[in-house]
């Protein structure tokens, strides 16, 4: 199983920017497709970007154009930068593992952090 914790959530400003890291131990991180998911309250849990093993990333409609997920292997880690932030992105931020991203996007992980809470005033 991989061990997953993520970081970097907080309060800002609608409009502003935040970058969210993903730390994995415990398995061979690049084997893995990454996911970053959120739930606000009262809302069911969304996948909002993914990438694959090799790279290749896609992106909730809400979040096109503004979210970027990236991994550096070396690092164990994988981010999703946040820019141009709205109050309706406010929620708790997963991440989440799989070995395949089809999996991930059907809400099944091998692992999953414990969140982060992002809040995005207006």
């Amino acid at each position: 199983q991989v061990q997953l914790v993520e970081s970097g959530g907080g309060l800002v400003q609608a409009g502003g920017s935040l970058r969210l890291s993903c730390a994995a131990s415990g398995r061979t991180f690049s084997n893995y497709a990454m996911g970053w998911f959120r739930q606000a309250p009262g809302k069911e849990r969304e996948l909002v970007a993914g990438i694959t093993s090799g790279g290749a990333t896609n992106y909730a409609d809400s979040v096109k154009g503004r979210f970027t997920i990236s991994r550096d292997n070396a690092k164990n880690t994988v981010y999703l930068q946040m820019n141009s932030l709205k109050p309706e992105d406010t929620a708790v931020y997963y991440c989440a593992a799989e070995l395949a991203l089809s999996r991930l996007q059907k809400g099944i992980g091998a692992g999953w952090g414990h969140g982060t809470q992002v809040t995005v005033s207006s």
